[in-house]
């Protein structure tokens, strides 16, 4: 019997607070079976509507229990509990926008002909069962991302959580089942990565939701790919923050602070690289090193010892290779003190690599050329923000930049309706947004000659 363990330790302390076993095989399999069974009720004997009133209770349970969650986030990864709360409150956001708006994405879609009579539509149709794979670092807005359009449209899902994150998974599961989410439309399971793998080629699982590691993406892609499995991927990033020009150094900077520090600096689409303009450099550079600095001793540990370390480990090699380290004090357990690093040579392995926590990179650059040339110079292709006064040079800009969102002169500025996602080895398809409910979609044609 695999005695892996999920286990809830707090990065604060490092205290062991609850650990949970691994589901058996027998279990797992329950699961798959549960969530196969329930696909033919929930598709096909519920209507639109009845499934939208369900996301909606489970959007009012997220708002009436969110100190509960937050807690639990807190306890989990660490993550302070204004942040936790605005999570579950954008979650539940989520769920209530699918709720209102899935008769609208899901209407039939008419297609013009050509030539013949009769006519042609698209109906958008789920597939069935579902396997979503969850990291850590956001645990209810993650899993609102993928749940809500694909339950509301009629899939089900079996969802495999971060193995720091039982304890929110589990409070997640007992949203559902309260909101009356039926008995296998749903279902959480403390699945091992071999039980996941296998989940992934058995025939009753039609899609995977992947969010985590470039690494771990790769390796659920190629299982899905050789199954024949549609597959959604949201992996790392090293999102470029472009400050070309600026009427309020001051207020950029913080921007820029804003979009590399929430979440103690973990989140995939953080501003990671911040790339400026040479005619603005020195000033935004002490501006912002300045409210870097002021951060010391505010922030949140990251999620574990081993993640501060792995940080670590990436910001002294970038040292070693030729780069400038600005920071007060060092690392204590999972406490990383927040960073500036600048002079990054393009040949270190840091400057492709994702720092995974309070560290920013600050970039010169001597044209706009120069700045997309860097904004461009990463595997990764995620987000990205741009910072200009001029807005012509926003769109082009913006044009050029390789990857799947920008946010031009602003920071936060994501929505439920938005579509997130990113390309290069950030991954590919969407979620959230219209799109975000096409992924796991048949796009049924029907064509008729005549009625």
């Amino acid at each position: 019997m695999n005695t892996q363990l999920y286990t809830v330790v707090d990065p604060t302390t490092g205290e062991v607070v609850r650990e949970y076993p691994t589901a058996t095989d027998a279990a797992m399999d329950r699961a798959l079976e549960a969530g196969a069974n329930a696909y033919r009720q929930w598709s096909k004997q519920t209507t639109l509507a009845q499934r939208a009133e369900v996301l909606n209770t489970v959007a009012a349970l997220h708002t009436a229990r969110s100190d509960d969650l937050a807690r639990i986030a807190r306890r989990e990864m660490g993550k302070p509990l204004d942040e936790a709360v605005a999570e579950v409150e954008f979650s539940a956001s989520i769920y209530s926008f699918y709720a209102a708006n899935a008769h609208r994405f899901l209407a039939d879609e008419p297609v013009e002909l050509i030539e013949g009579e009769g006519t042609a539509f698209i109906r958008r149709q789920p597939i069935g069962l579902l396997l979503g794979i969850m990291p850590w670092n956001y645990p209810y807005y993650q899993v609102a991302r993928f749940a809500a359009p694909n339950l509301v449209l009629g899939n089900t899902i079996v969802l495999k959580p971060a193995p720091q994150c039982p304890q929110s998974s589990a409070a997640l599961q007992q949203i559902f089942t309260d909101a009356g989410c039926p008995e296998g439309c749903y279902v959480n399971v403390y699945a091992t990565n071999e039980q996941a793998a296998d989940a992934i080629a058995d025939p009753r699982v039609r899609g995977v939701s992947f969010t985590g590691s470039e690494r771990a993406g790769a390796e659920v892609a190629e299982r899905a790919g050789r199954h024949l499995k549609k597959v959604v991927l949201e992996l790392g990033g090293s999102d470029p923050f472009l400050v070309l020009a600026s009427d309020d150094v001051d207020a950029t900077a913080q921007a820029a602070v804003d979009a590399r520090f929430e979440n103690a600096g973990q989140a995939c689409n953080a501003g990671k690289r911040i790339i400026v303009a040479a005619d603005l450099y020195d000033e935004f550079l002490d501006t912002f090193t300045k409210k870097v600095l002021a951060r010391t001793g505010s922030l949140a540990p990251l999620s574990s010892v081993a993640a501060a370390e792995r940080l670590e480990v990436q910001v002294q090699r970038a040292v070693d290779d030729g780069a400038t380290l600005v920071c007060e004090g060092r690392r204590e357990g999972a406490f990383f003190p927040p960073a500036v690093l600048t002079d990054v040579p393009p040949t270190s392995p840091s400057a492709a690599e994702e720092l995974f926590g309070p560290v920013a990179t600050v970039y010169r650059a001597e044209s706009e050329a120069e700045a997309v040339e860097l904004a461009n110079s990463t595997p990764y292709g995620l987000g990205s923000y741009v910072f200009t006064t001029d807005p012509e040079q926003a769109m082009r800009v913006a044009d050029e930049i390789e990857a799947g969102m920008v946010f031009v002169n602003g920071v936060g500025l994501e929505g439920p309706e938005l579509p997130f996602g990113g390309v290069k080895r950030s991954g590919f398809g969407r979620e959230l947004g219209r799109a975000g409910i096409d992924e796991f979609a048949n796009k049924k044609l029907i064509r008729t000659a005549r009625i």
